[in-house]
């Protein structure tokens, strides 16, 4: 016998978590919504450790549903923080390009800028140094529309409401079982058995793993990406006011390691993107066993390196030699010195890959039945949620 019935049990308690279970609360007034999370608090992975920037939709292919719900994103983000009293700070972002591959680079970009419908400007040297002093580049485009934001405090809002429309939130209550009866299924959660009509799981490094219990095949593997951060001290708090990017390699889906201010008034530096052998643990020399031979023994991963050696070699190298790492943000900012490199957080990115090395470059969804997974919802699913979790809705309501 279930110890509680609900009509929704979410799990994960990130910000795409958060947003479903209030789109639903919004959407059915009087429905019985759980989210269940595992770790103690919300926003414990990747949505509380990730840069806090608020994207534009500038990089992704037009038509995606990154481009859509990104461009959505921002607008509804900037809606919803005004609500609910979030910071939410539109500093603005400059993709900067140092070199003449680089230039020829920010066409394309500013093609897809047009393309995905993001007010963007093409500015010279002499503007870039008028905007950013620090900032040495060729050219850059300028994106006003781009913001920093406190994604914990968007999730903690969220969750609130689903509380106050009479949702229940619970920590330290992981998935361990599924079983269907009839047009249900019962989880245990925690420990307890949950009868619930619907399931999402909105599970972000443990996606496939939770989607399989799920009883889907996800089709994918998830690779933990490691992004390593450092932190400006506080004498070069004001080096940038605006968010300074490279020029992006468009093979790969990482935006390179760049300079952010922080809604608490810091400057961080970051991320790169190296393996890691742990999805959930942060130590720089972390490994879990099992997460380490999910990696090891997936032929995607070593399809994925032969494909990408360069990057992967250069990747490794800005993890291991600090110097490597100021390299990459002294050629768009030679006032930092290695001294100012402050050591911050770390992150792991979920990245789906397919059994061919392939990286799943959008969002992707699954549903069968009344069983849901987000299985993929790397950058910019923070900006994204609130539609990410319309579209959820939509389908499945």
């Amino acid at each position: 016998m279930a110890d509680a019935v609900v009509d929704y049990l979410i799990i994960g308690a990130g910000i795409i978590g958060a947003a479903l279970a209030a789109e639903i609360a919004r959407r059915k007034p009087g429905a019985r919504i759980l989210v269940a999370e595992k770790e103690v608090r919300p926003a414990f992975h990747q949505t509380g450790r990730n840069s806090g920037v608020v994207h534009s939709g500038v990089y992704y292919t037009p038509g995606s549903l990154k481009a859509r719900f990104c461009r959505d994103g921002l607008e509804e983000t900037r809606a919803y923080c005004r609500a609910q009293g979030v910071a939410f700070d539109p500093r603005g972002k400059l993709i900067v390009a140092t070199d003449a591959a680089e230039v020829q680079r920010l066409d394309g970009l500013e093609t897809r800028a047009a393309g995905n419908g993001v007010a963007c400007q093409r500015i010279g040297q002499r503007d870039l140094h008028r905007l950013e002093p620090a900032i040495t580049g060729l050219e850059a485009l300028h994106i006003p529309a781009t913001a920093i934001v406190d994604f914990t405090g968007v999730t903690t809002a969220l969750l609130a409401e689903v509380q106050d429309r009479g949702g229940e939130i619970r920590f330290n209550a992981p998935l361990t079982r599924l079983d269907a009866q009839g047009g249900a299924y019962c989880a245990t959660i925690g420990g307890r058995a949950i009868e619930a009509g619907r399931i999402i799981a909105c599970c972000g490094l443990a996606s496939d793993r939770v989607a399989r219990l799920l009883g889907l095949d996800p089709g994918i593997r998830i690779l933990p990406f490691r992004g390593e951060y450092f932190v400006l001290p506080k004498a070069l708090s004001q080096v940038v006011t605006r968010m300074i990017y490279p020029v992006p390699d468009p093979a790969l889906p990482f935006l390179g390691v760049h300079l952010t201010p922080m809604i608490d008034g810091t400057i961080t530096v970051g991320p790169n993107a190296v393996l890691s052998l742990t999805r959930e643990k942060y130590g720089r020399f972390s490994v879990a066993p099992a997460d380490a031979a999910d990696a090891l023994l997936y032929p995607g991963l070593w399809r994925l390196l032969a494909r990408h050696p360069g990057a992967s070699l250069n990747e490794l190298r800005g993890s291991l030699f600090r110097r490597r790492y100021l390299a990459l943000v002294r050629k768009y900012c030679a006032q930092i010195r290695l001294d100012d490199l402050r050591t911050y957080r770390s992150a792991n990115r979920a990245q789906a890959v397919a059994p061919d090395g392939t990286l799943v470059d959008d969002f992707l969804i699954k549903t069968h039945g009344g069983v849901t997974a987000v299985l993929n919802a790397p950058s910019p699913a923070a900006t994204s949620a609130l539609p990410i979790a319309r579209h959820i809705a939509q389908s499945i309501l």
